[in-house]
C-alpha cells in the first residue's frame, strides 16, 4: 500500500516537472498534479489495453511504435478530464508521453 502511494506522489511530481521540459503543457498546483497522475493511472489500466488491441494490426505493421501514438492520446484525454492540467496539441502531448515513460522507468526501476 506504501509503495502504491510513493509510485503515486513520484509520477505526480514527474507531471509537475513536464511543463520545464515540454513546451505546451500547463499544470496549475501539485494537487492538480496529484489528480492527474490519479486519472492517468486509471486511463492506462482501463482503456489502454483495449485500444492497443483494437489497433493491434497497425502495431503490427509499426513494430509497435504505434504504442507511442496510444500514450499520447491517453495523455490527451487526461487533460481533457482533469481541470487545470492542459495540453496545447497533440505534439506537445506525445512528447509529454515519451518523457513521462521515460522518467517513471527510471524512477519507479529505484522504487523496487
Amino acid at each position: 500500500m506504501l509503495n502504491t502511494i510513493l509510485r503515486w506522489v513520484v509520477n505526480a511530481v514527474l507531471l509537475m516537472l513536464i511543463p520545464y521540459i515540454v513546451p505546451g503543457i500547463e499544470i496549475k498546483n501539485f494537487g492538480t498534479a496529484l489528480v492527474a497522475a490519479l486519472v492517468l493511472a486509471f486511463v492506462n489500466a482501463l482503456i489502454k489495453p483495449i485500444l492497443i488491441l483494437l489497433t493491434l494490426p497497425i502495431n503490427l505493421l509499426t513494430l509497435g511504435l504505434f504504442i507511442l501514438v496510444i500514450n499520447a492520446l491517453m495523455f490527451w484525454l487526461v487533460s481533457a478530464i482533469v481541470k487545470g492540467f492542459y495540453i496545447s496539441g497533440f505534439w506537445p502531448a506525445l512528447f509529454a508521453a515519451l518523457v513521462f515513460s521515460i522518467f517513471s522507468l527510471v524512477l519507479n526501476y529505484f522504487l523496487d
